[in-house]
């Protein structure tokens, strides 16, 4: 079962050459007052595509929960000490899909922490986010799913490792102090690899479920930063 059935996709623009400092920032002060308040970073990375970019994934226990948390700790004491430095890095912030697994378990796994002492040089490996922004309709989902699967093993068998298949959360925003995007609906494939692995060919979606998309497809590479859980390895 998937333990953080909701999930936001954060992805951010940082100010020009403020990608590390945000990184930084990020991993130092927030990972661990999330976990306390009972949400989960499960990954947070770079994009070696966009220079100026942060792409983390935040998970809830449940859908009444993500209103708690986030007001909890948005108007608590760790944000509003640190809110004017990490928004200062950034230059956008509302690029966010609210996400459920597709199907249950096709959610992300809340790997362990990155161990200081096993793991000295942070997470290793690499990923990858497949964003389908789909035509609107009440299968849409399901029948592109059902016709994408056999891409998705295609990757699989290249050497990529699913991590979850995501779909758009069809319900109001609780928290609307953070926006989120309402262009859906969205399916998100996440895979993980070793260094050097060769992206996910996006040439081998067939036309028919081509035909259900609305825009082409985004791949988006990822690079995990330091203290990821989501990693390709991670020593036992």
């Amino acid at each position: 079962m998937d333990t953080y059935p909701i999930i936001e996709f954060r992805r951010y623009t940082t100010i020009e050459g403020g990608q590390a400092a945000f990184a930084r920032y990020f991993e130092t002060l927030f990972p661990e007052a999330f976990q306390q308040l009972g949400a989960l970073a499960l990954g947070q990375f770079t994009e070696p595509e966009r220079h100026n970019s942060f792409l983390w994934l935040r998970g809830f226990a449940s859908w009444e929960q993500r209103a708690i948390v986030n007001g909890a700790f948005y108007y608590g004491p760790v944000w509003k000490e640190h809110k004017a430095t990490l928004n200062g890095l950034m230059t956008d912030s509302d690029n966010v899909l609210l996400l459920r697994p597709l199907r249950p378990g096709s959610g992300v796994a809340d790997l362990p922490a990155v161990d200081p002492y096993r793991e000295p040089q942070g997470a290793q490996g690499e990923a990858v986010a497949v964003v389908f922004t789909l035509q609107p309709g009440a299968d849409a989902l399901e029948r592109f799913a059902e016709l994408a699967a056999p891409t998705f093993a295609a990757w699989r068998d290249s050497g990529w490792r699913q991590a979850g298949v995501l779909a758009t959360l069809d319900m109001p925003n609780n928290f609307p102090q953070l926006p989120v995007r309402g262009d859906g609906p969205h399916l998100v494939w996440l895979g993980i690899a070793a260094p050097g692995s060769a992206p996910p060919v996006l040439e081998l979606l067939d036309d028919t479920a081509r035909a259900l998309l609305r825009e082409p497809p985004e791949r988006i590479l990822l690079c995990p930063t330091q203290r990821s859980r989501l990693r390709s390895h991670r020593q036992n």
